[in-house]
C-alpha cells in the first residue's frame, strides 16, 4: 500500500526570501515530487505563493495596506501560480488538479466529505493535489488560518503518513537560530507543551502569514490524528528522499499511533452513534471475521435518522451491537439501496458514494 505525503510550502520557500516566485526552485520541488512518486508514493502538494505571484504579474504595485490588497493580489495570483505549477510538472508528465479551500468548507460536514472524496479520487488517478486557501474570498471568520495548519488538515483528508512543512529554517531550535550561535536544534518531538510554543516564538519573515508557533499549532494538529509532521528546511528540496526515511536535518514530531489506530480508538471510545443499521449473517461473517466493509446487499434494515459522515452502529438481527462506523450514506439512502448490489447503487439513487456503506478503514468491531 502507497504511503501518501502532504509537502507544504510557504512563501520564504518558493521565493527564497525574495518579493517574486524563484521558478528554478520550484522546478527544484517538482523533480523531487517526481522522484517520489517514481518510488511509489501519493503526494499532495499545499502551495502558499498567490499573492507573491499576483504581486509579481502587476509589476509590484503600490497599495494600502487592507485586507482587500492582498485578496486582490491572491485573485490576480492564484491563477498564474497554478500555471506555473502546471507548466513544470509537465515536464514530468505529471497532471495537477487545485483545491481552493476555506474553513467553512472544513467546518461543514457534507463540504468536508466532498473535499476528502476529490482529494481522494485525484491521487487514485496519480493526480498530484495543490492546494491552497481561498484568499481572494476569505475573511477572519472562515479562514482556515494559516498553510501550516491547512496543510495538517490536508493530511486528514487525505489520510496521509506523514507532512513536510518546508521553511527558511531546519526545524525547531532550544533558541531563535538567527539571533543566538549556540541554538541546537531539536531531532524529536512526542508531546506538544506550553513551553515548546515559548519556543517557536512569534511570526517569522513579512512574506508569509505563519511563523514557527503556527507549525507547532500543525504538529498538535497532526499527532492527534496519527500523523507525523516534519518541519525542514526548503533549500535544499531533495532533502526529502531522507526526510522520508526519518532521516536528515530537521524536528520530526513522532506521533504515538498510526492515523489507521487513531481513528478506531476514536470509534470505539468517543465516537456517538446516530443510528443502527441491521445487517445479515453473511454481512456479520464477512465484517467480523475476515475485516470485510459493509456491503449495501447484506442491510436487512435501518433505524434512526443519520446523515453522509454520520456515525452508526451495526447490530445483527437479535439488536446485539456488532460494530460501529462512518456511514457513507444518510439514513434514508441506505434504506433505498439496502439488499441491492453495489453495481446498482447509481442507478437507484442517481449517484453514489462508492460501492460500500461503511468502509472497513472508517469501522471497528466491538468485539464478542
Amino acid at each position: 500500500m502507497s504511503k501518501t505525503i502532504v509537502i507544504k510550502l510557504g512563501s520564504s520557500t518558493l521565493t527564497l526570501g525574495s518579493k517574486h516566485l524563484n521558478h528554478a526552485h520550484m522546478l527544484e520541488v517538482v523533480r523531487v515530487i517526481a522522484g517520489l512518486k517514481k518510488a511509489g508514493y501519493k503526494v499532495v502538494l499545499v502551495s502558499s505563493g498567490a499573492v507573491a505571484a499576483g504581486r509579481e504579474l502587476l509589476g509590484d504595485p503600490q497599495l494600502p495596506a487592507v485586507l482587500s490588497s492582498k485578496q486582490l493580489l491572491a485573485s490576480v495570483g492564484q491563477g498564474r501560480l497554478i500555471e506555473i505549477w502546471e507548466s513544470l510538472f509537465a515536464i514530468y508528465d505529471i497532471h495537477i488538479g487545485q483545491i481552493l479551500l476555506t474553513g467553512a468548507d472544513l467546518d461543514d460536514r457534507e463540504r468536508f466529505l466532498n473535499a476528502r472524496d476529490t482529494l481522494k479520487a485525484l491521487l487514485d488517478f496519480n493526480i498530484v493535489p495543490v492546494i491552497n486557501e481561498n484568499d481572494a474570498v476569505c475573511i477572519q471568520e472562515i479562514k482556515v488560518g494559516d498553510n501550516d495548519n491547512l496543510a495538517a488538515i490536508s493530511g486528514i483528508l487525505a489520510e496521509a503518513s506523514q507532512v513536510i512543512l518546508f521553511t527558511d529554517q531546519k526545524g525547531l531550535y532550544t533558541k531563535d537560530p538567527r539571533k543566538f550561535k549556540d541554538a541546537k536544534l531539536i531531532r524529536e518531538v512526542h508531546e506538544i507543551t506550553d513551553e515548546l510554543y515559548e519556543l517557536a516564538g512569534g511570526a517569522g519573515t513579512s512574506l508569509g502569514t505563519g511563523g514557527m508557533a503556527t507549525k507547532i499549532k500543525a504538529a498538535s494538529t497532526a499527532l492527534k490524528a496519527g500523523m507525523e509532521l516534519i518541519i525542514a528546511s526548503g533549500a535544499k528540496p531533495e532533502i526529502v528522499f531522507d526526510l522520508v526515511k526519518g532521516e536528515g536535518e530537521a524536528t520530526f514530531f513522532k506521533p504515538t499511533h498510526s492515523p489507521l489506530m487513531v481513528k478506531k480508538l476514536w470509534l470505539s471510545t468517543m465516537a456517538k452513534s446516530s443510528g443502527q443499521i441491521f445487517i445479515d449473517d453473511g454481512a456479520k461473517e464477512a465484517i467480523i471475521k475476515n475485516g470485510a466493509s459493509l456491503l449495501p446487499s447484506g442491510i436487512i434494515k435501518v433505524a434512526g435518522e443519520f446523515y453522509r459522515g454520520s456515525i452508526v452502529t451495526l447490530c445483527d438481527l437479535s439488536g446485539k451491537k456488532l460494530a460501529k462506523g462512518i456511514s457513507r450514506y444518510s439514513f434514508d439512502e441506505v434504506d433505498r439501496i439496502k439488499r441491492k448490489k453495489s453495481q446498482d447503487i447509481d442507478a437507484i439513487l442517481g449517484f453514489d458514494h462508492g460501492a460500500v456503506v461503511v468502509h472497513r478503514d472508517d469501522l471497528v468491531v466491538l468485539g464478542s
